[in-house]
């Protein structure tokens, strides 16, 4: 139980800096307790979309985000969401542990050769 805090804690902070965290909560999940991959992925959604609230409302506050410009991206995250949580269903669970891994390989390597680019 008290890992469980520690680990909740960290992955809260993550999401409060707006950095997820999602990815590193399946890993634990899987890895370090022993969850199969569709129970993780379930938990992983009801960790973070409370989070996820919390942190936009922030933001909004703040006026760090622009609702206007962002909502479109939003109506068709939900609607893919909708579309691929049913699709998923049908995807034998090892495939769908392949297809993650290979995201987080990418956007590992995407991170380590990413280089800012020059504002205009």
């Amino acid at each position: 139980m008290g890992l469980a805090i520690i680990v909740g804690s960290i992955l809260g902070l993550l999401s409060g800096l707006g950095t997820g965290g999602g990815s590193l909560l399946i890993i634990y999940l899987t890895m370090l307790q022993g969850w199969n991959q569709d129970d993780a992925r379930l938990v992983n959604l009801m960790f973070f979309i409370p989070a996820a609230v919390i942190a936009s409302c922030f933001c909004i506050r703040q006026g760090k985000l622009p609702v206007k410009k962002v909502l479109p991206g939003m109506i068709g995250a939900c609607v893919s969401a909708f579309i691929f949580s049913y699709i998923a269903g049908s995807i034998h669970p090892m495939w769908i542990k392949k297809l993650f891994g290979i995201l987080l390989v990418a956007t590992g390597a995407r991170e380590i050769c990413y280089r800012e680019r020059k504002r205009r």
